[in-house]
C-alpha cells in the first residue's frame, strides 16, 4: 500500500470576498509542486459563494467536472442550453469535451452556497460535450456508502468518461467501513467532509484527505459521527 496525506491545513486558500475557496491541488495563481493531481483527479475545489455572486461564462474542454452541493443553491447556465438548479443532494457532471461554456452563481439573494467542485481527467479527448445531475436520497448513506458517479451509464448513479467511482456516506460513530476497490489500477482518494475517521494508519480530520494506492481494499473506522467522500480513480 501506498498512501500520501493531505491535512486542511496546507491546502490553498483565497478570499475574493464574495468567493472562499480552497484547493486541494495547485489550481489558479496557487501552486505546490507536491499538489499537481492524484492520478486521474486533478482537481477538488472546496467552494463558499456569497449570495447572488458567482462565476461567469467561462469555457472548459476535455474534463469531467462534477459539482456536489452542500449548503444552498447554485443556478446552472452553459451553452447546451441547460438551465438548472442544483440542491444539495443533487450531484451535476459535465462532461467539457472539445468545449463548453457555463456559468455558476449562487441562487438564493439571502443565502451563501456551499460546494465541492472536482476535475477528473477524461479517458480520451474530444468527448462530446453533456450535462446531467440527479437527486440521490441521503437516507440511502447512512450508515453506508452510496455510489453517486461511475464510468458506466446507470440508473442509479451518474457516469463519467472515464474509470471512476464517487461514492459518499453519513456514518454514526464506532462504524467500519470497508471498501473494495474497482481496478487494481486505481487509487482512492479519501476527503473528509465532517467528522474523523482512521485509515491506513492515519487519523482524518474535517477536511482532511488521503489518497491511497497499491492496495486491494481500504478499512476506515469511524471515529465520530462522519460525511466522508471516496474518489476512486486510475493512476496513470
Amino acid at each position: 500500500m501506498n498512501k500520501i496525506f493531505h491535512p486542511a491545513s496546507e491546502r490553498g486558500f483565497f478570499d475574493h470576498g464574495w468567493l472562499k475557496t480552497f484547493h486541494s491541488f495547485s489550481f489558479a495563481s496557487w501552486y505546490s509542486p507536491q499538489k499537481i493531481r492524484f492520478g486521474k483527479l486533478r482537481v477538488l475545489n472546496d467552494d463558499w459563494v456569497a449570495p447572488a455572486e458567482g462565476f461567469g461564462m467561462h469555457p472548459h474542454d476535455n474534463m469531467e467536472i462534477v459539482t456536489i452541493l452542500l449548503k444552498g443553491s447554485l443556478a446552472h447556465k452553459d451553452s447546451m442550453g441547460h438551465q438548472e438548479i442544483i440542491k444539495p443532494n443533487e450531484i451535476q457532471v459535465m462532461s467539457a469535451g472539445t468545449g463548453i461554456t457555463h456559468s455558476e452563481f449562487n441562487a438564493s439573494e439571502n443565502e451563501n452556497v456551499e460546494l465541492l467542485q472536482i476535475w477528473v481527467f477524461p479517458d480520451k479527448s474530444g468527448h462530446t460535450p453533456r450535462y446531467d445531475q440527479k437527486y440521490f436520497n441521503p437516507v440511502e448513506r447512512r450508515n453506508k456508502l452510496q455510489t453517486v458517479v461511475a464510468p458506466n451509464k446507470n440508473e442509479n448513479s451518474l457516469w463519467l468518461n472515464q474509470d471512476a467511482y464517487l461514492s459518499w456516506g453519513e456514518f454514526e460513530k464506532d462504524q467500519v467501513v470497508n471498501y473494495q476497490i474497482h481496478n487494481s489500477k486505481n487509487g482512492v482518494y479519501i476527503f473528509v467532509i465532517e467528522g474523523i475517521i482512521k485509515t491506513a494508519d492515519e487519523i482524518l480530520s474535517r477536511r482532511d484527505a488521503i489518497g491511497i494506492w497499491n492496495s486491494e481494499k481500504l478499512e476506515i473506522s469511524i471515529l465520530e459521527n462522519s460525511f466522508i467522500l471516496l474518489i476512486e480513480i486510475p493512476m496513470n
